[in-house]
C-alpha cells in the first residue's frame, strides 16, 4: 500500500509539472505540439539519469526510484497525448508536421535517455 501512495503522490506532482512546463513551452506555438515534445524529451533525460545513476551508485532506494520514475515521470511524460496529437495531424494531412513530431519525439527522447546516462556517469564520479 505504501508504494501505491508514493506512485499516486508522484503522479500528482508529475501531472502538475507537465501542465505547467508543457504549457510554458507551448505558449505562442498553437499548431505544433512543442509542449508535449518538450516534456517527453525532459522526462526521458530525467528517466535516463535517475535509472543509470541509481544503477551506477545505488544512491536511490527502490521506493525513491519508484516515486520518481513511475509516479512523477510517468505522469509527466505524455505518450497518449503525443499519439493523439500525431493522429490529428494525420487526419488533417499535415504530413510534414506529423513527420517532425514523430521523428523528433522518438529521436530526441532517445537522445534524452543517452544524455541522462552520460550525466549519471559524470555524477557517479562525484559521489
Amino acid at each position: 500500500m505504501k508504494i501505491w501512495l508514493l506512485v499516486a503522490i508522484g503522479g500528482a506532482i508529475g501531472a502538475l509539472a507537465r501542465y505547467i512546463i508543457g504549457g510554458w513551452f507551448q505558449s505562442g506555438n498553437s499548431t505544433f505540439p512543442v509542449g508535449t515534445m518538450s516534456v517527453n524529451i525532459i522526462g526521458s533525460f530525467l528517466l535516463g539519469f535517475i535509472m543509470y545513476f541509481s544503477e551506477y551508485t545505488g544512491v536511490f532506494s527502490d521506493e525513491t526510484r519508484i516515486f520518481i520514475t513511475i509516479g512523477v515521470l510517468g505522469a509527466f511524460t505524455t505518450m497518449s497525448t503525443f499519439s493523439y496529437e500525431s493522429f490529428r495531424m494525420l487526419e488533417h494531412n499535415e504530413f510534414i508536421k506529423l513527420s517532425v513530431n514523430i521523428l523528433g519525439t522518438v529521436l530526441l527522447t532517445l537522445c534524452g535517455i543517452y544524455l541522462g546516462k552520460i550525466m549519471a556517469g559524470f555524477a557517479e564520479v562525484f559521489t
